[in-house]
């Protein structure tokens, strides 16, 4: 027999233990992949937008409105190159399907968002028609959206002025993303401003952020600085910042992302590693006198932590990698219908350490006890 198939049969001997142990591992590594994809979108997803645009936000929070009469000086710093305004609209369908839905100027957003691709005819019509809607490929192929469709949509936030918080909309385009990045972006809905301004009760002569499409993403930081310090000590305070850390920021309003992933994720390789360590040292434990009997015929020391540190890096990195593969489906899946998620090369590259890490931590203690058997003490049961 080879040491691979010595492995494989000691793996195979408590084989009910060994597929839960198994089982743990996968789903260990399944809330690992999908947990590690949130974090990276929270984090650092938003990397693709770089600097090319700025958001400018009331300087207290962006749930804040600004008046329309700060775009005409937003547009003269040197150094942007397009600006658009964009008016948080919400949006709720059917029952109680939360949309993102937002108020925008149609020529400005093709302006500013060359990244969203439509037929120019489609453009053409979200600009020319006053109850026109565009929604991006995802959110269209969730609901099953054509064009041509009257959408009756709700806002939580903004009423008609007649008091009504239904409103109905002409979907005249669906848009795609320019490539996949983008394309998992297409899961909102962008409706024409001019009717929404015209016809809310609240909300006549604000926009919510300023979107700025700079002519060079280097001069970010001081366009960024010039727009604040125009503001500064007025009653329309700003703040200027990258889209990906307007992004961020917008994400961590339900808290620090990235701290809660990182405390469960603990959790559960806390567990996973009591779990499985407790399973080899016990494996290791029942063969005591089969390893005294390997080093009577010859085994090195070496050759013995060995053969405990393979059957614990083999269990792990099975479990691992299929845990991961899991993932991997589901993130496909998911970032193809509303959450734009993506279990990347990144995931795996953390995953991939921790199931070295994992195997290195549970198979390390009972390999070393193992190897330091005396043939005596071991054929005696001491």
């Amino acid at each position: 027999m080879t040491r691979a198939g010595f492995v494989i049969a000691n793996l195979g001997r408590r084989k009910t233990r060994t597929i839960l142990t198994l089982l743990s591992i996968v789903t260990a590594f399944l809330l690992f992949g999908l947990l590690q994809a949130v974090n990276v979108l929270f984090s650092t997803g938003a990397d693709f937008v770089g600097a090319t645009r700025l958001v400018t936000q009331a300087r207290v929070s962006f749930t804040t409105s600004l008046p329309m009469r700060l775009l005409p000086q937003i547009e003269s710093v040197p150094g942007v190159e397009r600006v658009m305004w964009s008016q948080w609209f919400g949006g709720v369908w059917q029952e109680n399907d939360q949309l993102i839905v937002q108020a925008v100027d149609p020529a400005r957003l093709h302006d500013v968002y060359p990244e969203f691709v439509m037929p120019e005819d489609q453009w053409k019509a979200f600009e020319n028609t006053r109850t026109g809607m565009i929604a991006g490929r995802n959110l269209a192929e969730k609901y099953g959206w054509k064009i041509g469709q009257k959408l009756p949509i709700a806002s939580n936030i903004f009423p008609q002025k007649d008091g009504s918080k239904a409103w109905t909309f002409d979907l005249v385009g669906i848009y795609d993303g320019k490539d996949e990045e983008w394309q998992r972006s297409t899961n909102g809905g962008w409706i024409n401003f001019a009717y929404f301004d015209e016809a809310n009760l609240f909300a006549r002569g604000l926009a919510g952020v300023y979107i700025i499409r700079l002519a060079d993403p280097d001069r970010a930081s001081a366009v960024a600085t010039t727009i604040d310090r125009m503001f500064e000590n007025s009653p329309d305070e700003t703040k200027t910042q990258t889209e990906k850390d307007f992004n961020v920021g917008f994400f961590r309003q339900i808290g620090d992302i990235g701290l809660i992933v990182r405390w469960i994720l603990f959790a559960v390789f806390f567990t996973l590693l009591l779990v499985v360590g407790n399973t080899i040292a016990q494996s290791v434990r029942e063969r005591i006198p089969e390893l005294a009997i390997l080093k009577t015929l010859g085994f090195a020391d070496r050759a013995v932590l060995g053969l405990v540190l393979a059957e614990s890096a083999v269990m792990c990195i099975a479990g691992g990698l299929a845990g991961l593969g899991l993932a991997t489906l589901i993130g496909i899946v998911i970032g193809g219908a509303s959450f734009p998620i993506a279990v990347d090369h990144r995931v795996w590259v953390a995953g991939l350490a921790a199931i070295a890490l994992l195997a290195l931590a549970v198979g390390l203690l009972p390999a070393l006890r193992a190897s330091r058997l005396t043939i005596v003490d071991a054929l005696a049961g001491r």
